[in-house]
């Protein structure tokens, strides 16, 4: 086992065993190969039903490391993410992931990011998950508009 898990593994257990969520931890190193951040899923100690350990670990990496660029990074998963978990990696540039645990054994401890799957699958139009409505759009552009205008950093 790669140290680098051992640490995500270890803030996991401490965390689940004292009930801040679940089996869940990870960990990021920068370019140089020092580990810079280490998290554990907190949704139950938060009420924050994104606080998983992939994301809990990018925001601290993040602020270690002062930006929201983590280029040359490597995030070490104790499970493979879910969709919002990927997303974040992928929003943050982080282009390698190392998992331990799959999808597969995820759900049968009862997490369930496959209807998470699915609806992104049906093209965002299963309203029995969530229903999607476009409102206010001209409004709206205006503010993309400006920000276009702006000239602002895109991220």
């Amino acid at each position: 086992m790669d140290d680098v898990m051992k640490y995500g593994i270890a803030e996991a257990r401490r965390t689940m065993n004292e009930n801040y969520g679940g089996p869940f931890g990870a960990s990021i190193i920068d370019k140089t190969g020092k580990v810079i951040a280490v998290a554990s899923n907190t949704v139950l100690k938060d009420h924050d039903p994104s606080a998983h350990a992939e994301v809990n670990a990018i925001r601290k990496a993040g602020e270690v490391l002062g930006t929201h660029d983590l280029s040359g990074c490597v995030l070490y998963a104790t499970g493979f993410p879910c969709p919002m978990c990927l997303s974040a990696i992928i929003w943050a540039n982080i282009q390698q992931v190392y998992y331990g645990c799959n999808p597969k054994d995820a759900e049968a401890i009862g997490f369930r990011d496959d209807f998470i799957y699915r609806f992104i699958q049906k093209d965002l139009n299963d309203s029995s998950i969530l229903q999607l409505e476009e409102l206010d759009r001209v409004q709206c552009i205006e503010l993309f508009k400006e920000y276009a205008q702006a000239n602002k950093s895109i991220y």
